[in-house]
């Protein structure tokens, strides 16, 4: 082999091993960016199906609303108070009536319990 063959020879190995580390650290970064967007792919997959396991709940709103204050009178307040304790009795009297009712139909609609019957055949 001519010198200056071997020369241009020893010259590339010495390029290449020179940017060997170079290509080594890039291809580190890559390998090291990769499997950060494949984590964070996977955190956002397990969140999503997190979130849709979940039952649908309404986000609290950042800014909430103040509540409207009626303008009543006091009469009007007096007389929507009756209605809604009337209302209220009533549904109460409604329970207690079915309640009673279920107690009262499952007792008489009940046979009471009869004996065996014998057969002479044996069956």
């Amino acid at each position: 082999m001519k010198l200056k063959n071997l020369k241009k020879k020893i010259q590339r190995l010495e390029k290449r091993l020179q940017e060997a580390p170079r290509k080594l650290a890039r291809l580190k970064q890559k390998l090291q960016a990769a499997e950060a967007a494949k984590a964070m792919k996977a955190a956002r997959k397990s969140a999503a199906r997190a979130a849709a396991a979940r039952p649908a709940m309404k986000k609290p709103s950042s800014v909430k609303k103040p509540k409207k204050k009626l303008n009543l009178s006091p009469e009007r307040r007096a007389q929507l108070s009756a209605e809604m304790k009337a209302r209220w009795a009533a549904k109460r009297a409604a329970q207690a009536n079915a309640k009673s009712d279920s107690a009262g139909q499952d007792s008489a609609q009940q046979p009471p319990p009869q004996p065996p019957e014998n057969r002479p055949d044996g069956a």
